[in-house]
């Protein structure tokens, strides 16, 4: 049985929600303002046609799209794509009590996505399909930067040894670097070596363990060339970065020290570190250790401290914050109690970069109240036609309160 229903709005994962009888029922790929034919059970629902399309409906680039569930918006136009994207950020504070707009959005998709996941099964490899746990085979991805074209192609070549296994794929400026997860426990790593020299990959890993190393995966940033330690966190997109990058460099400027919290493989660190001696933080040991490495070997910059310390449960204290300058970037839960002791500290500028804006809500909060304010507001989309948004923030302070 089908309705008709008028989508009303887009919810923040970018499906269109239409109201039956007072609820809210969740129809992805529509778009506001548009009648269309639904079925559905409970608030899951399924536009069967669309009887009156949005005029901001725009043509998908990809083939797939609507089968796959890797992306949710190319069906919106780009004013519309950027206006949801930034009421992502906006949403969320209003929900923290907190009326900020987005002073700046950029579109930091570059060449694509440098790193990808593909689920791999004995008979194919992709994405899940839309709202399913069932695999879509993919023969291609656009979204990807063309070093990983050959990732499905991989990803089949190894599901069809291993069986069902998750699979990471990251480009490098050695080639591509490959992690295999929740592969079956029988997997014997002897077979998989003359399978990962043959797809001339530069490295294989097994559930975080090496199992080949054709040539060490590397990263460049600002000045240095980092070793990526299997598994650590990389920005998404180069272009993102890089753009990430310059705002935390130029949002910090002349400071004599700066503390870079959550720093990774030092995305942040080795560029601020051309002009400020820098400590940097992490819970990630291998990352510290990479970060330190790529400072022992490049020219030019200023003293970079590293320590790996889990700033979720030991935060640097409100007497060991004597910076000019905190940088944050914590991944999705937020920077809680790192934020809590900042603004019990004496400290008096921090920027932040997020990459949810629920949890950046909720700490940009914690500052506000603790009598800083909040400027440069900016959304950054590496994630492209996706309901995920990068935040950069910059946060001052005259005086403790």
């Amino acid at each position: 049985m089908t309705i008709t229903a008028t989508i009303e709005s887009l919810g923040h994962k970018g499906e269109g929600i239409a109201l039956v009888d007072g609820k809210r029922v969740f129809v992805p790929l529509t778009l506001p303002g548009e009648t269309i034919e639904l079925s559905f059970e409970g608030d899951r629902g399924r536009a069967e046609a669309i009887a009156a399309p949005s005029r901001h409906r725009a043509t998908p680039f990809c083939a797939h799209f609507g089968v796959c569930g890797g992306c949710q918006l190319q069906h919106l136009d780009a004013p519309s794509y950027a206006a949801f994207k930034t009421g992502l950020v906006e949403n969320a504070l209003r929900q923290a009590g907190i009326d900020q707009s987005v002073e700046g959005f950029v579109l930091a998709h570059g060449a694509g996505r440098r790193r990808a996941t593909l689920h791999a099964r004995r008979d194919g490899a992709g994405y899940m399909r839309l709202r399913s746990h069932d695999l879509l085979d993919l023969d291609q991805c656009p979204i990807l930067v063309p070093a990983l074209a050959r990732a499905p192609d991989i990803a089949r070549a190894l599901g069809a040894a291993l069986g069902d296994c998750d699979i990471s794929f990251t480009a490098t400026n050695a080639g591509i670097d490959v992690g295999i997860r929740k592969a079956a426990k029988s997997v014997r790593v002897e077979k998989l070596v003359p399978l990962a020299n043959s797809l001339g990959v530069a490295r294989l890993a097994l559930e975080g363990d090496m199992v080949l190393l054709r040539q060490s995966p590397t990263i460049t940033m600002g000045r240095a060339e980092v070793d990526l330690p299997i598994g650590s966190f990389l920005q998404a997109t180069a272009a993102a970065e890089e753009v990430l990058a310059d705002y935390v460099v130029a949002a910090v400027g002349k400071v004599k020290s700066v503390a870079d919290l959550f720093c990774g493989i030092g995305p942040f660190a080795l560029r601020l570190a051309e002009k400020s001696a820098v400590y940097a933080a992490d819970s990630d040991k291998p990352a510290t250790q990479a970060l330190e490495k790529a400072v022992r070997f490049t020219k030019g910059l200023k003293t970079i401290t590293t320590k790996p310390r889990d700033l979720f449960r030991d935060p640097l204290t409100r007497f060991e914050l004597d910076f000019d300058c905190v940088v944050l970037d914590p991944p999705r839960a937020g920077a809680d109690a790192q934020v809590r002791e900042i603004v019990a500290s004496k400290l008096g500028h921090v920027v932040m970069i997020a990459c949810d804006p629920a949890s950046f809500a909720r700490d940009a909060a914690t500052l506000l109240k603790g009598g800083f304010s909040m400027s440069n507001l900016v959304a950054v989309d590496q994630f492209a036609w996706s309901s995920h948004i990068e935040i950069a923030a910059t946060f001052r302070r005259s005086r403790k309160t």
